[in-house]
């Protein structure tokens, strides 16, 4: 028998035992892996999910509305709200891409989906940013989830791209003549002009 046939004579009875132990190292290894370690939770995280009822995290809501105008809702989580009534969410966000490139930006600690409705509710400290230079306060935002239709029924404070703004309520929507978006402040509004915003 020359040197090339002891040598499959050879590997044909090493090949078949490497490949029995690399199949028996792999039932030992996955034997001793606790599947309570992989959770994708942390400690006492569990516990308050389960007592907590269903959650979704990180969900979103897109859409666009007739003239063209990109609508974006996120969230941490929600929850399904009390009476089976829409989601009540944390970390709540929204983004309206107007037309002509400007874009609307809303932030606040929790919210509610109220799809039925139509309606998105932020609440809390919200915030309101236009890339036109609004940079807006207040305690609870409206926006409807298929239209260009965002109310503060409350006060709203900030700054405006020529000085300090105030005013007991304010709505964007789209301007009945022009078909463009506009903002609209009533309700006692008060502007402080200052020239050093109008120089940024």
């Amino acid at each position: 028998m020359d040197r090339y046939s002891r040598l499959v004579a050879f590997l044909k009875v090493v090949l078949p035992l490497a490949a029995l132990a690399l199949l028996s190292s792999l039932f030992l290894l996955s034997r001793s892996v606790d599947p309570t370690d992989t959770l994708p939770y942390g400690d006492g995280q569990l516990p308050d999910r389960l007592r907590g009822g269903q959650v979704m995290t990180e969900p979103f809501f897109s859409g666009q509305t007739d003239q063209g105008e990109e609508i974006l809702f996120t969230a941490d989580a929600v929850r399904p709200g009390e009476g089976g009534e829409g989601a009540s969410a944390t970390a709540m966000r929204g983004q309206i891409a107007l037309q002509g490139g400007n874009v609307v930006a809303m932030m606040s600690d929790s919210g509610q989906f109220l799809p039925e409705s139509d309606l998105a509710t932020l609440s809390g400290d919200v915030e309101f940013n236009t890339s036109s230079g609004y940079q807006l306060r207040s305690e609870e935002l409206r926006s409807s989830l298929s239209g260009l239709a965002v109310e503060s029924p409350g006060a709203v404070r900030g700054s405006a791209p020529i000085g300090n703004l105030q005013a007991g309520r304010m709505e964007l929507r789209r301007d009945p003549g022009t078909g463009q978006a506009q903002l609209l402040f009533t309700n006692g509004v008060k502007l402080v002009y200052d020239p050093k915003t109008v120089e940024r």
